[in-house]
């Protein structure tokens, strides 16, 4: 007999973890758009602010709410990465642009593969798998476009506000979709006992 997929995560509030993370984006984003300053330097301090803060939040909520120990370990690895960028940056925050390039360059793909990976690993048990898998994409594709692009800091800073302010919309999303989902099985299991429950 078949069974369904165990969940990806456990309890009822993980969608506040999307949410977080929106949050954690936001703030740098809007940082970026209302600042003239677009030298790699404030860009290291925007990143190494953003990375370091991210990956706490990654690895705190994933340790404790993500069911499957390797995809755990995955997020927690994840997370440390982004710590590890973040000091970097805020520490080496004069390094210049080819600095700010590299570490962007190397923390999105590393963290970015990883989402993609646990994604994939545990696709098909709900929303949350896709939800990593998209993420998981979009720093992959900001690890390219950061290695691919002419040297730019402007342009550079610019496009790493631009890559903020999709994950925090995305992600947004992805925690009231993850609350509605919730709200609606809730309602159909009430519904349902009602019905079982009318003689």
């Amino acid at each position: 007999m078949a069974h369904a997929p165990a969940a990806a995560v456990t309890g009822t509030r993980y969608w506040t973890v999307p949410l977080a993370r929106a949050l954690v984006a936001f703030v740098p984003a809007a940082v970026i758009t209302f600042n003239a300053d677009h030298s790699a330097q404030f860009g290291l301090y925007v990143f190494g602010v953003f990375a370091l803060v991210n990956g706490v939040v990654t690895a705190l909520t994933s340790w404790r709410t993500i069911t499957d120990a390797r995809d755990r370990t995955l997020f927690t690895v994840q997370g440390v990465v982004g710590v590890v960028a973040g000091v970097l940056a805020l520490v080496l925050h004069a390094g210049g642009l080819g600095f700010f390039l590299y570490l962007v360059t190397v923390w999105a793909a590393v963290t970015g593969v990883l989402e993609l990976y646990s994604g994939l690993r545990l696709r098909g048990r709900g929303d949350v798998t896709r939800d990593w898998l998209i993420v998981g994409v979009l720093t992959a594709v900001l690890s390219l476009a950061f290695l691919l692009l002419p040297p730019h800091a402007v342009v550079s800073v610019g496009l790493l506000g631009a890559y903020l302010v999709i994950i925090g919309v995305y992600l947004v999303i992805a925690g009231f979709s993850l609350l509605w989902a919730q709200k609606d099985a809730k309602r159909a299991l009430a519904s349902s006992t009602t019905e079982s429950d009318t003689p």
